[in-house]
């Protein structure tokens, strides 16, 4: 059987897309672990989940969309900032993951700065965020975002009364500044119940895999769940804008937050199609005097699958 063959052929292209399935697979595979790992807990939660083959023909159908997004992002040169806020675990990195899953990495990139080092800590608190923001023809999801200073820096005591304050008086001049010069601002809260992020956490806690995730100030969170409940509230209250409103996502079904936030935000934008000019493949090039030399044995990765 030859590459000519038409069945060699469909068989091919159908383990090429089977393969391009695998990563989301994969990632489904990993959750369901976690759940049949923790099923015996006594304080498992009722857990209602979507029903799996509609979660993935809609995720599927969505990420088609995304990329008829990305092309009119890119045509038009359109400027977009999504961030991504909600208490720890809520599952803001799980969206992002499916969002950014099949799009072009050079078009659409993820922003998730770390906590600030000694300079930044003098600058002026945006500046360090306003860095990562897009240029024409970009998208740029924010793992958390400048409101890290209306929560988690509020609430664990990192920046004073005072600086809270003052945020909540320039946030909402900077993202109207933001959306003057031509940005479009989409805003997300993922919102979980106390049960839900209790669960999550024990499944961190059980999983080797996932550990890496639980932090010291994920621990201390748990903790002042209240603590960050009526930070979050304030920040909705004072950042609500016309301009930037925040959408709250329901998050604790997964898999329905994740289709529910993706087809939000292709709402958020309208796009159409952009017309695209056929790629044909050119003959390739065969000079006579070509020889393709064999690769050394000792450079090769051992063939152990």
């Amino acid at each position: 059987m030859t590459f000519d063959d038409p069945s060699f052929a469909m068989d091919r292209i159908k383990a090429e897309i089977a393969d391009s399935f695998d990563e989301e697979l994969e990632m489904e595979i990993d959750e369901g672990r976690l759940e049949t790992m923790l099923a015996d807990m006594e304080e498992h939660p009722d857990r209602e989940q979507l029903e799996r083959r509609t979660y993935f023909r809609e995720l599927f159908r969505l990420q088609h969309e995304l990329i008829r997004l990305q092309d009119w992002v890119v045509h038009k040169g359109l400027k977009v900032v999504v961030l991504f806020e909600g208490r720890d675990s809520a599952g803001k990195g799980g969206a992002i993951k499916r969002i950014t899953q099949r799009l072009n990495p050079r078009v659409c990139r993820v922003a998730a700065l770390p906590a600030p080092n000694e300079r930044e800590r003098t600058q002026w608190y945006f500046q360090r965020y306003a860095a990562h923001l897009p240029a024409a023809g970009e998208i740029v999801l924010f793992d958390r975002s400048w409101y890290n200073r209306a929560g988690v820096e509020r609430v664990m005591g990192f920046c004073s009364d005072e600086d809270v304050e003052e945020f909540f008086r320039s946030v909402p001049e900077f993202e109207r500044m933001l959306v003057r010069s031509g940005i479009i601002l989409v805003k997300y809260w993922f919102s979980i119940t106390d049960e839900e992020q209790q669960f999550r956490f024990a499944m961190r806690i059980h999983d080797p895999l996932k550990q890496w995730k639980l932090s010291p100030m994920d621990v201390e969170s748990r903790r002042r769940w209240e603590d960050y409940t009526r930070a979050k509230e304030s920040m909705l209250e004072h950042t609500h804008i016309p301009e930037a409103p925040w959408w709250v996502v329901e998050a604790v079904d997964k898999k329905r937050a994740r289709l529910n936030c993706i087809a939000h935000l292709l709402e958020q934008i309208p796009y159409e199609d952009v017309p695209k000019a056929p790629v044909v493949l050119p003959d390739r090039v065969r000079n006579a005097d070509y020889i393709r030399h064999p690769v050394p044995e000792d450079m090769i990765v051992p063939d152990r699958y």
